[in-house]
C-alpha cells in the first residue's frame, strides 16, 4: 500500500540525488529505505528506479510518483500545520507570494492594520518560488499571490485589487522628463533599468517596445526599488514602475514619471488563491482589506468591486 514514506523518499532521492543523502534527510537507515522501496515495487508490480552503475534513474512510474508526492506532501504538511495551531489556539499563518516586485510598498501598508486586526494570524512573505507562483498556489507553498498576470485556471480565482498605470521613471533633469509623452523609439539610447525578471514579463518590453520592434541601449537587472530610483535620480539610466510608486518616490527624490506611449499603459493588481481557500476567514478578510482605499494619497486606487469576481 502506498504510504506517506514512500512519497518522502521519492521525492527526497530525486532532491538529493541519493538513497544515502535521502536517507540522512529522513532520519533513517540506507537499508530501511531500501527495504521500504523494495517491497512498494512488489506490491505495485514495477520498478520505482533503476540502477546505472551507482546512479538512480527513475522509471515512468517512478516520475508518477514524484509528481504525486510534490502535489501531496506540501498539503499534509499545510494540513498538520493548520491542525497544530488550531490545537494551540491560533488561527494559522497568511503565506503571501509576490509576482509584483514595486508592490512591496503597497503590501506593507495591508499588512500593518491586518495584523492588528487578526492577533492570532502570522503573515508571511514569499517572493521566490520552485515553480513560479501559479504553481506555488497549487503546489501549497503559499495561500495568495500578489500579481499583475493572473492565469486564469480551474481551482484558482483572481480578485482585482487596483488599478495603476506603468509609466517611465526618469531623472527630473532627464531630456524625457520634458516630453508629454514616451515614444518607444525614443528609448533606443536609453539604458533600461528592471526587476531581475525576463522580458517576457515586463510591460514596458511587451506592451511598450516589442510591439515596435525597438530594444533599449542596454538592460540592468537591480533587486531593489530603492536602488533602481537612486540610480535613476543619479541619470544612470530609466525604469519602468507603478505611476503611484513613482510618484510616492518623486516626493523624496529628484525623479519623474513620464507616460508611456500617448493612451498610456493601463494595469490591475490581482491577488489569487486557491478557490476553496476563499471559504477561509483571514484570508477572505486580507483581501477584503486589500480592495479598500487607503489612507495614504500615494497608495493606488481600488476597484470597488465584490470580492470573488473575476476580470
Amino acid at each position: 500500500m502506498l504510504e506517506r514514506i514512500h512519497l518522502a523518499i521519492v521525492q527526497q532521492v530525486d532532491k538529493l540525488g541519493s538513497m544515502t543523502a535521502a536517507a540522512e534527510a529522513l532520519h533513517l537507515t540506507q537499508s530501511a529505505i531500501s527495504h521500504s522501496i523494495r517491497k512498494l515495487e512488489e506490491q505495485l508490480g514495477t520498478d520505482i528506479w533503476l540502477r546505472e552503475g551507482r546512479a538512480l534513474r527513475m522509471t515512468q512510474a517512478g516520475q508518477y510518483l514524484l509528481q504525486v508526492a510534490n502535489r501531496v506532501l506540501p498539503q499534509l504538511v499545510l494540513a498538520e500545520t493548520r491542525i497544530g495551531q488550531y490545537a494551540e489556539g491560533e488561527r494559522g499563518t497568511l503565506r503571501i507570494g509576490m509576482e509584483c516586485h514595486p508592490c512591496y510598498q503597497w503590501l506593507l501598508k495591508i499588512v500593518s492594520p491586518y495584523l492588528a486586526k487578526w492577533p492570532d494570524v502570522d503573515v508571511d512573505v514569499k517572493q521566490k518560488f520552485q515553480f513560479g507562483g501559479i504553481g506555488a498556489l497549487f503546489g501549497y507553498e503559499i495561500d495568495l499571490l500578489v500579481t499583475p498576470d493572473p492565469l486564469h485556471k480551474p481551482g484558482l480565482r483572481f480578485v482585482p485589487v487596483f488599478d495603476y498605470e506603468q509609466v517611465l521613471v526618469v531623472a527630473r533633469d532627464h531630456p524625457l522628463a520634458r516630453v508629454p509623452w514616451v515614444k518607444p523609439e525614443q528609448m533606443t539610447d536609453q539604458v533600461l533599468i528592471t526587476y531581475p525578471v525576463p522580458t517576457d514579463r515586463l510591460d514596458i518590453y511587451t506592451r511598450f517596445l516589442m510591439p515596435a520592434g525597438i530594444t533599449p541601449k542596454r538592460q540592468k537587472a537591480i533587486e531593489t526599488t530603492d536602488i533602481m530610483l537612486q540610480m535613476v535620480a543619479s541619470d544612470r539610466g530609466v525604469a519602468a514602475l507603478p505611476r503611484w510608486l513613482a510618484e510616492e518616490y518623486a516626493r523624496k527624490m529628484p525623479v519623474v514619471p513620464v507616460k508611456l506611449g500617448r493612451q498610456g499603459i493601463a494595469k490591475q493588481i490581482f491577488l489569487g488563491a486557491r478557490e476553496a481557500d476563499f471559504e477561509i476567514d483571514y484570508l477572505e478578510a486580507f483581501v477584503e482589506l486589500a480592495r479598500r482605499p487607503l489612507s495614504d494619497a500615494s497608495a493606488p486606487r481600488t476597484r470597488g468591486r465584490r470580492p470573488g469576481g473575476h476580470e
